[in-house]
């Protein structure tokens, strides 16, 4: 596509210039105006040079038109691949696609991962509606991608789960982003109308174990599950203290 519209520019400059050409040519020469008026060769030459101009502009403008239409459709077919319809993020194809172009390379000494899981989805969706628990995956996006500006990469992993892809960070960097989304939260729960918001998350930062993007990702939903299973735990063990009690 970008080397179509570098040759349709060299095109539409080439045939610019010949026009000039022929335009001060007629103006300047005080041989070719009278020649162009008395020889009806000369004449019929002249007509058909402006001829075969007009058409070559008329031709390029139709290929750039035909050109920025199919940029779009491109455009607007690709964002649909990779951008989740949902969530307004990028989908798990785009995940993957970043994900991609660090595949069998040595892992950037300060890249980092975290993975999220909308925990209160499942309470949405069952005490409310779908149509509240999808707002709920939409707000929690748009709260991930405020969070994320000049930041981080973030996308809709599927269903519930979110990943935030670091590519030139720091623990600092993340924490911060992590506070935001956390103040974020926090004023999103504090509307009595919304549906309470939590959401779990595992972070993985590059260590020396770590030598691949795949391991970081991995490692990053690992501490995840950790932490949702102390969780589950703690709810357990609460659990249990009221019944005997």
């Amino acid at each position: 596509m970008k080397k179509l519209d570098i040759l349709k520019t060299v095109q539409l400059f080439i045939f610019t210039a010949l026009a000039i050409v022929c335009f001060l040519l007629i103006v300047t020469d005080d041989d070719v105006a009278p020649s162009i008026a008395i020889s009806h060769s000369v004449r019929l030459f002249s007509v058909l040079l402006w001829i075969c101009l007009f058409f070559s502009f008329l031709f390029i403008f139709i290929d750039f038109s035909m050109y920025i239409t199919q940029k779009r459709d491109y455009r607007a077919l690709d964002y649909a691949a990779h951008s989740d319809p949902l969530a307004k993020i990028a989908n798990r194809n785009g995940c993957d696609e970043l994900i991609e172009q660090y595949i069998d390379q040595p892992l950037p000494p300060d890249m980092g991962c975290i993975m999220f899981e909308l925990t209160s989805l499942e309470e949405t969706n069952r005490n409310y509606n779908r149509m509240a628990g999808n707002r709920q995956i939409r707000n929690f996006s748009i709260i991930l991608k405020m969070a994320s500006v000049n930041t981080c990469f973030v996308g809709r992993n599927g269903g519930n789960r979110f990943l935030a892809i670091f590519e030139d960070s720091s623990r600092e960097i993340m924490d911060e982003f992590l506070a935001r989304i956390d103040q974020k939260v926090m004023d999103h729960n504090g509307d009595p109308q919304n549906p309470r918001m939590t959401y779990s998350y595992g972070m993985a930062f590059h260590e020396q174990h770590v030598k691949q993007i795949t391991e970081l990702v991995a490692l990053s939903n690992r501490r995840l599950e950790m932490v949702k299973s102390l969780y589950r735990d703690d709810e357990t063990t609460e659990a249990s203290t009221l019944e005997e009690t």
